[in-house]
């Protein structure tokens, strides 16, 4: 089937070199020329496992091509619609001036029976509105919301967990659900739930979803919190809970909280829509939850002032980790670099590591001090704090070898990834998020 993909950011991209490998012919569309060229030449503008191999596999084949002429989109079957709906700079809400953008863009291109699917993470009530706009034409708007994790967006692209289709009631609706089934057939064929809904019901999904486990991220840093006071390890709560198979142990790992293009954006437009519609009590565990995440970055650097006896004025503190979690170059509201920027705030000379964020991170935050390697970056540290769990950090260096490197035996565990018991027989002052 011949697709378009209106969007070639990290959604977009992704998607449109996985419905290639699928056996789809594929065109990408977006407006930014440096993209666009950098795509054409096979050359993927961001870090995510599997995807470098996929687009020049689709590149070579001559099935995948990506241009800045929206015109091109014309002869697709569908549609989708994969651009990016940040946080508007002047509130909490969605800005959907980008989706606007797109669907208004390709209206003139499209023919009658075409679908045009939406991906991005949208405000409950956009895709009505925006099927007044495209029913006109005779093509039929649906909502397929995404739900990747980021280091595996592509698995998650090509064997998804569950396909959610939002339909408009009636033949079209039905047909329209049929061709997102054969777009999807790998998927379909071996049985993955493939959910046919309303609109609404569609992009509640999506931000429900990202709320919930949220949510967990949350319950087990605001426990974190209390550990703290106590003296209690709540890395062994979270084991203790997690046995219970109705909570589970995953996302109940405390730590400086989460970060991200989509967890926390998401979960602040949900409680303003929520506000829009007249029920934001619904939701006002939302706020907390953003609030409990933002303390854990509080608690990092004042534990790193704590173990360097209240002032890191002037003292060398190695940060193991940019990016906002690991196998991504992804730098969005960061915790690993909003710690970074604290401490550098505080007068520490601050120098920062990561397999893949460097060169996104120094352009945001130049101040700081960037090194690639991780044994010079750690050298004469007078403190580390390991702030995201790549595996070069949590399994990879070994206690002794650190101690060689550094001047000060000072390591803050920002994610509990860390062996407590061998750090502190290494003679390191260990200190967790949660943990005596």
């Amino acid at each position: 089937m011949r697709l378009s993909v209106i969007g070639c950011g990290y959604l977009g991209a992704v998607h449109a070199a996985a419905m290639v490998s699928i056996g789809h012919e594929v065109v990408g569309v977006d407006v930014d020329a440096r993209k666009i060229e950098s795509l054409s030449a096979g050359e993927a503008p961001f870090f995510e496992p599997e995807l470098q191999a996929l687009l020049t596999e689709g590149i070579v084949s001559g099935r995948l091509r990506f241009t800045t002429d929206m015109a091109q989109a014309h002869g697709a079957t569908v549609h989708f619609i994969g651009v990016g709906t940040p946080q508007q700079k002047d509130g909490y809400a969605a800005d959907l001036t980008y989706v606007n953008a797109a669907v208004d863009a390709l209206i003139p291109h499209l023919s009658p029976g075409d679908i045009v699917a939406g991906k991005s993470t949208v405000p409950v009530g956009t895709a009505a509105t925006l099927a007044e706009r495209v029913t006109p034409t005779g093509a039929t708007l649906v909502w397929n919301p995404e739900f990747l994790r980021e280091g595996f967006a592509v698995k998650d692209t090509i064997d998804p967990d569950r396909l959610v289709a939002g339909v408009p009631a009636g033949p079209d609706g039905e047909r329209a659900a049929d061709l997102l089934r054969e777009v999807y057939h790998p998927s379909v064929t071996k049985g993955t739930p493939f959910i046919v809904t309303d609109y609404a019901t569609a992009e509640l999904v999506k931000v429900a979803a990202n709320a919930f486990l949220a949510t967990k991220i949350s319950f087990i840093n605001a426990m974190a919190e209390i550990a703290e006071v106590t003296g209690a390890d709540v890395t062994t709560l979270a084991d203790a809970i997690g046995h219970d198979a109705r909570i589970g142990r995953r996302f109940l790992g405390a730590g400086i909280g989460f970060g991200g293009g989509c967890l926390p954006k998401d979960i602040r437009a949900f409680a303003a829509r929520a506000e829009e519609l007249g029920r934001g009590e619904s939701v006002t565990f939302l706020r907390e939850m953003d609030a409990i995440n933002m303390r854990r970055r509080d608690r990092a650097v004042d534990l790193v002032v704590q173990s360097l006896g209240g002032s890191v004025f002037k003292k060398n503190v190695t940060v193991l980790g940019a990016a906002f979690k690991p196998h991504s170059d992804d730098i969005r509201d960061s915790p690993a670099l909003d710690v970074a920027v604290r401490l550098h705030g505080l007068g520490a000379w601050v120098t920062v590591t990561d397999p893949e964020a460097i060169d996104n991170a120094r352009n945001r935050h130049p101040q700081l001090n960037y090194v690639e390697d991780r044994d010079e970056a750690l050298r004469g540290a007078d403190a580390v704090i390991v702030v995201t769990e790549w595996d070069e950090y949590r399994r990879q260096l070994s206690p002794e070898h650190a101690a060689s490197l550094v001047t000060g035996r000072v390591i803050i565990d920002g994610r509990n990834c860390l062996d407590a018991t061998a750090w502190r027989a290494a003679g390191w002052e260990y200190r967790g998020m949660g943990r005596p």
